[in-house]
């Protein structure tokens, strides 16, 4: 990463932390982008520039911790069921060292309907790239589906997890929650829908 982009990436995190510092102490419909703006000390139209709404500010440590354990896939030199295991595993621990920020994104998503979209926004476009690198990763490429179905498991543990971590209050560790949902799909114990008649 150049100097250029290390600046950049400290400047969004600034925004981002000073954002939540506020959303805790103010409420977030009382906070103002205005007020963000001046607590990163830079201008609002900066700080559009990094985040185009409000809603971006509060899913970006969620968005940050997908997309940087998805970046770290091909640095994997591992069977792909071994790479994705350790992309899950990345994604919970990065998320584990802030869980205040993860509880708060939840409950605000819980109660805010365009939070809420927000966030299944970025859900939705990382199981798209993480289906996509899939079918990079794999020789022969496996078909759409297959691959589709793939990054579909691998988001749904994810957004599983961390959401009984939520409703645990913060007190169940999310790599033990991880384990048992790939073992109840490794067992075969979660039902699947019967072939079609």
């Amino acid at each position: 990463m150049g100097l250029r982009e290390l600046k950049m990436a400290r400047t969004r995190r600034l925004i981002s932390d000073k954002a939540f510092e506020l959303f805790a102490c103010n409420g977030y419909h009382r906070t103002t982008i205005e007020q963000i703006a001046a607590a990163a000390e830079v201008g609002p139209r900066t700080l559009y520039r990094y985040f185009p709404t409000k809603e971006t500010l509060v899913i970006e440590f969620v968005q940050t911790s997908l997309f940087d354990a998805l970046s770290d896939l091909h640095a994997t030199p591992a069977p792909l069921p071994v790479a994705l295991n350790t992309v899950i595993a990345n994604v919970l621990r990065v998320m584990s060292t802030d869980p205040a920020r993860v509880m708060a994104v939840y409950e605000l998503a819980g109660t805010n309907a365009s939070v809420r979209a927000q966030l299944a926004d970025v859900l939705w476009q990382w199981r798209d790239n993480l289906a996509h690198e899939v079918e990079q990763l794999l020789d022969p490429p496996p078909c759409r589906m297959t691959a589709a179905l793939t990054a579909a498991f691998a988001i749904n543990i994810i957004e599983t997890v961390v959401l009984a971590w939520v409703e645990s209050r913060g007190q169940a560790d999310m790599h033990t929650l991880a384990n048992h949902a790939m073992t109840l799909l490794r067992n075969g114990n979660i039902p699947v829908p019967t072939e079609g008649q």
